[in-house]
């Protein structure tokens, strides 16, 4: 089976095991994982450096507080520029966050 991936979209995807749970991660992935979760966040991200954000939708209205992690292309789990927002688990405020990205400018990733 072949699968082609398009490197110059950002995917966003729930990154943690379904159900409730007391920490549930959203993670980016592409190159505008940056740009997308400074406006989610409302912060310039460090590389590697946890960063305690309160994450916000289109409009502003806070859906959760966490950690966001930034992890700069080629050292990160994919090879490209990884986020990971860090916030409480469960479905629904996941859920939020990912809409919240998606709203951004990420696409919604699809497994292969």
């Amino acid at each position: 089976m072949t699968t082609e991936h398009d490197n110059s979209e950002t995917i966003a995807a729930i990154a943690t095991a379904a159900g409730r749970g007391g920490i549930g991660i959203v993670r980016l992935s592409g190159p505008a994982a940056a740009a997308i979760a400074e406006r989610i966040t409302g912060k310039q991200l460090m590389p590697r450096h946890a960063h305690f954000s309160v994450f916000r939708d289109s409009q502003g209205e806070p859906l959760d507080s966490g950690i966001a992690v930034y992890f700069p292309a080629p050292h990160s789990f994919t090879g490209e520029d990884v986020v990971e927002l860090q916030g409480h688990g469960g479905p629904v405020v996941l859920d939020l966050i990912v809409a919240a990205c998606l709203a951004a400018g990420a696409r919604q990733a699809r497994a292969s």
